[in-house]
């Protein structure tokens, strides 16, 4: 295959980039659709990652800016776990996942992309989804567009 096309990426190549952290801009705005946030609790939110390693790539993430865990609160901490799991509940209703990786990264040598928002993430699997396409061309496939597993996963939430 010569060509993979991903005409999605074009918004990101060209786009404006949003000062400040998106962690925190983003549950700011009023516009979850957008933003593709899909859960809202007190203290912490889900959105969907905008550059998933699978389909239904889920982040949960504390309001408070902190890249620490030791700065939140036991409440947030209680929270930001029980927020991942009712994420988990809702990708098993929509997505039906063989398995979940589930995670945080501390620093940019364990892979941190966001290094002063700490945040979880929960990658649904299925058996088989590793294929030939990351393991030779360094490339992920994902059948569908953030916006519609976004509509998709609000109907289980």
């Amino acid at each position: 295959m010569d060509n993979l096309w991903a005409p999605w990426r074009i918004q990101y190549i060209l786009g404006e980039r949003e000062p400040g952290c998106f962690l925190c801009v983003k549950p700011g705005q009023n516009d979850d659709a957008k933003n593709l946030i899909l859960i809202r609790e007190r203290n912490c939110f889900a959105l969907l990652n905008a550059y998933p390693y699978n389909p239904g790539h889920l982040m949960v993430a504390p309001y408070k800016h902190t890249g620490e865990l030791d700065d939140l609160s036991e409440q947030e901490l209680s929270e930001m776990m029980l927020l991942t799991r009712r994420c988990q509940q809702v990708l098993k209703r929509a997505m039906k996942p063989d398995g979940f990786n589930v995670g945080i990264n501390f620093g940019k040598v364990a892979g941190a992309g966001v290094l002063d928002h700490v945040h979880i993430h929960i990658v649904p699997r299925w058996n088989g989804d590793v294929n030939f396409m990351p393991v030779t061309g360094e490339t992920r496939v994902l059948p569908e567009a953030l916006a519609e597993t976004h509509a998709a996963l609000l109907k289980h939430v």
